[in-house]
């Protein structure tokens, strides 16, 4: 009802009636039947009285609540069965549930987050961060924070260059969380109080799994502190040096992968960085290994032992 229309019907109430031209700027009056002909005088409306109007609006809401209330006593009697056989074999606790698309997937995460108390622990591969991405993982966060959750954090090194992704960790960085580093990361991971994991199903980020199952999430986490306690931590500083031989930690890596046959663009999704920046990497380790050939690269890591001598410090800087 319009404000005109609210002045009017009270200013009806008060006097018993109200003349038809005036109601003429508010037809929202008659619309909601507000008013009826006074039969004693067809130029005059008589307001109806509101406790008439209120149980006329009610009455169809009051049904259709009566109705739903209806439909869901009859679902739960129909799935009482059903609830009872899955508490006995155990799948309640134990599930593993398909979400499908970005928002069944943050409503999840957003559930599992709020109800978390101790520390949640996220792999994140990749040094592609969205603006978005970013400010619903800055929310989540700052929630968590908040409430005394620790939070610990694996990149890529990549991420120490992003100047986007500094400026988020910036905003967290206290004593309840950390952040580290390390050359490698395979996929996403986000693990809430050791009891609920998720990962993703698929390349596109567009389905994941929401893990239950004790004995998975378990195994998960002890991943996630195998690789942990082999990462720099943040304020470390750049992990990139330059060896003896004139090749940086990265251009180990990117050797390593070479040598097991992946292609550029495998390596850059793998070490979280643009292929481009891949190929300069590349491009750099065969002029200080004197290729002259992508073959020739490869026979030339194999040859010059520079990832064997890797291997010894591996683990003791990471």
């Amino acid at each position: 009802m319009c404000d005109e229309g609210s002045r009017l019907y009270a200013s009806a109430l008060r006097a018993g009636r109200i003349a038809r031209p005036e109601v003429a700027a508010a037809p929202c009056l008659m619309e909601f039947a507000l008013l009826q002909p006074d039969p004693d005088d067809p130029g005059w409306l008589r307001p109806v009285p509101p406790a008439l109007v209120l149980a006329q609006r009610l009455n169809p809401i009051e049904r259709e609540i009566a109705e739903r209330r209806r439909r869901s006593l009859e679902l739960s009697d129909l799935f009482e069965p059903f609830m009872a056989l899955s508490n006995r074999s155990g799948t309640a606790t134990d599930s593993i549930a398909v979400l499908e698309g970005s928002d069944r997937i943050n409503d999840a995460l957003n559930m599992a987050t709020s109800q978390c108390r101790n520390e949640v622990v996220t792999v994140q591969p990749s040094n592609q961060f969205t603006e978005r991405t970013i400010l619903q993982g800055l929310d989540r966060d700052k929630a968590l924070v908040d409430r005394g959750v620790r939070i610990r954090t694996l990149y890529q090194h990549t991420v120490r260059y992003n100047l986007t992704q500094l400026a988020y960790v910036a905003q967290l960085a206290n004593g309840s969380v950390e952040y580290r580093t390390i050359d490698e990361l395979v996929e996403r991971l986000i693990i809430c109080d050791e009891t609920v994991a998720f990962i993703p199903a698929r390349d596109d980020q567009k389905v994941a799994l929401e893990l239950r199952n004790p004995a998975l999430v378990g195994y998960l986490l002890k991943v996630f502190e195998f690789i942990w306690s082999r990462a720099v931590p943040l304020n470390a500083g750049t992990p990139y040096e330059t060896a003896a031989d004139g090749i940086t930690d990265i251009q180990h890596s990117i050797a390593k992968l070479l040598v097991e046959g992946h292609v550029d663009e495998a390596i850059a999704r793998r070490l979280g960085m643009n292929v481009r920046t891949c190929r300069a990497h590349i491009a750099k380790l065969a002029q200080a290994l004197g290729s002259g050939s992508r073959a020739q690269l490869g026979y030339l890591i194999a040859q010059s032992g520079i990832l064997e001598q890797k291997l010894p410090e591996e683990g003791g800087n990471r």
